[in-house]
């Protein structure tokens, strides 16, 4: 890991309830030394990514992560595009759906709507960097990403998030190809004991793998019926949401057609 890389990882340990982290908390966190933390931190101050309490001296988040944001949403309006199709998937489900971009190796979320329907809710952390083996949107983009990155992924120790977590290579290998076959994802309790959840690849420009939609139940709802009916669901919307991205047609051949999946009867109350 590079200087700066080890730097920016710092970033990654706010979480809306961490909004503020002192020295020794980072140290204790990162497990590295603490003239190195320091030295690390300051730089990312005097730079504007993060600020300093005036009483405590904690860490928070800077004004340059406003600006850039501002600035990348202005010339990629990525998340304007998803919001409403995230929003409109949610309320057709009646489930969580969220949308995530590729970061490097893993996920980061970028939008989430839940309509609240039930009593028993899925719990998401929109700041929870999302790892690509053991979430459905990371299978996803596993699946129809470039195949640098499967393998680059695939060739080094997985960690595991539940038991259920698979972190075997050869039997990802499989899952991957049985979701290039149906053109969505699906995992149950694999990075949380609780959740199933289902996800289908985002296309951008040039037809690249940009990203993944998923739509995550508890496990107590996920019948057979329900998560089919979803699946149909999600698989039409990441399309039109791919195409809204800049991805052609053509782009999503590799895809199987929704209308020759089979559907189930819905089970009568």
């Amino acid at each position: 890991m590079g200087t700066i890389t080890k730097a920016l990882e710092l970033l990654t340990h706010f979480s809306p309830s961490r909004g503020e982290i002192g020295l020794a908390e980072f140290v204790r966190r990162t497990g590295r030394d603490k003239a190195t933390v320091h030295r690390h931190l300051t730089e990312l101050e005097q730079n504007g990514f993060l600020e300093q309490h005036p009483t405590t001296r904690a860490y928070r988040l800077g004004p340059a992560l406003l600006r850039l944001a501002t600035v990348r949403e202005a010339a990629f309006p990525v998340r304007a595009l998803l919001r409403p199709i995230v929003t409109e998937l949610s309320e057709a489900v009646g489930e969580l759906a969220h949308a995530s971009l590729l970061q490097g190796d893993a996920l980061s979320p970028l939008f989430h709507a839940d309509p609240q329907l039930h009593g028993t809710q899925v719990h998401f952390d929109p700041s929870e960097i999302l790892p690509l083996h053991a979430t459905s949107s990371g299978l996803a983009v596993l699946a129809f990403g470039a195949e640098e990155l499967r393998e680059r992924v695939l060739s080094r120790p997985l960690p595991p998030f539940t038991n259920r977590t698979v972190t075997d290579p050869e039997t990802l290998r499989q899952m991957i190809a049985q979701t290039r076959a149906k053109g969505l994802s699906r995992l149950d309790g694999s990075f949380d004991r609780e959740v199933t959840s289902q996800g289908a690849p985002l296309f951008g420009e040039g037809g690249r793998v940009v990203g993944a939609l998923s739509v995550a139940v508890p496990a107590l709802r996920a019948t057979p019926e329900r998560m089919d009916d979803i699946a149909r669901k999600l698989h039409i919307v990441a399309r039109d949401a791919s195409l809204s991205l800049g991805a052609r047609q053509a782009d999503l051949a590799a895809l199987p057609d929704i209308a020759k999946m089979p559907q189930k009867q819905e089970a009568r109350p």
